[in-house]
Order: C-alpha cells, then structure tokens, then sequence
C-alpha cells in the first residue's frame, strides 16, 4: 500500500482505528481502462470512498454523479452504495486526483503533485480516453500536469472545452459535492449539460 505521504498515511490510519469496517486504503479507479471518458474527481471521500473502496460509491457526491451517468447511458444504474453492488460503467472510467482521504477533503499541494505519477501513468496505460472531465480547479490542474502541460495552459471555467492534444479534450465542471449542489453553484442541469457533451464527444464514431 501506498505511503508516500505521511500525513495522508498517518491519517488513513487513524479513521482506520475508529472505523475497522471501511476501506482505509488509497481508492483504486473505477471503469473500464479502455474507456473513451474518463472523469478525474478530487479524493475520496470519508464516508464515501474511503469507506467502500470505489470511487463517489456511498456519499453524497455519488448520488448525482452516478444519476447523470446513468441518465445518459454511461452507468447500468442510477444508484451506487456499495463496491459490490454490481453497477457497472458503460465507456467510462472515474478516478480521484489524490487516491487517499485528506483531513477535511484538502489535499496539501505536495500530496497532489506526488499523487501525480499515478493520474500520469494511468493516462500513459490507458492512451484510449479522448475525454477527460475534471471535476473541479484541483482536478482540472492535476489533468494538466499529468499531460505535461503548466497550470496556466489552460484556465478553469465549468463547461469549458480545452484541446490537449490532437484526439484529447479535457472539459471542466463544478464538482458535484454536497457544498456545490446545495448553494446551486451546481445545479442539476449546468452538470447534465457538461456530461452530456462530454460523452457525445467521447462517442462521436466519426473521430474512430
């Protein structure tokens, strides 16, 4: 197991010890490798992933991403609670830009910057993806140096479309956490449109 970071490890070990059951482990992605959308979220989450094992599976955050992928054809179900609850993605594959709980959901800039490689290697395994969909300005800069690129090459706005390379697209949206949702900085419909585009982009049959 990872412990490259010794505050996330020493953290992961202490809700390990008031919560025995949960996961407690750096949150492996979720999806198909050869997916054509990949979705790059923040971290796990202390009783959603970081109690299941899969990522945005059991808390509130999950809820409206799973609903909208399933709305448009990129989940067998609009619900996720568990790792083993049999909902698969359909073209799709969700990662987080640090795979381990931070204290109060804020990585420091080290932990993601060293967090990096994997989001690197799993782009550099997994060429397939001509859609990244950052979830949020950490996630949106984690996508940028994972590619190779500075953090200004590319500013984040929600619902903007950035061209990465000559078959990759990185789009931005709000992340669809509880904060957000609640004071309507995202609303149901701003994320439907964002997801929608993004997957008809990934699926277009005239880019192969």
């Amino acid at each position: 197991m990872c412990r490259r970071c010794p505050r996330l490890a020493a953290f992961l070990d202490a809700v390990h010890l008031n919560e025995p059951d949960y996961y407690c482990r750096p949150v492996p992605p979720f999806g198909d490798p050869d997916a054509r959308l990949l979705i790059v979220g923040l971290a796990p989450g202390m009783h959603g992933a970081n109690r299941t094992g899969r990522p945005f599976t059991g808390d509130h955050a999950g809820i409206l991403l799973y609903e909208t992928l399933h709305k448009f054809g990129l989940a067998s179900r609009p619900i996720s609670i568990a790792a083993d609850d049999q909902l698969k993605l359909l073209n799709t594959r969700i990662t987080n830009s640090v795979k381990c709980l931070p204290p109060a959901n804020k990585p420091l800039p080290l932990e993601i910057k060293v967090c990096n490689e994997f989001l690197h290697a799993e782009l550099e395994q997994s060429p397939r993806p001509r859609v990244i969909l950052a979830l949020g300005a950490i996630a949106h800069a984690a996508v940028l140096r994972a590619c190779g690129l500075p953090n200004g090459a590319h500013r984040f706005v929600h619902g903007a479309e950035h061209s990465l390379s000559a078959d990759r697209v990185l789009l931005d949206s709000y992340h669809c956490s509880r904060y957000n949702t609640q004071t309507r900085r995202l609303t149901t419909s701003m994320f439907e449109g964002v997801v929608g585009r993004a997957r008809d982009i990934a699926l277009d049959a005239r880019l192969g």
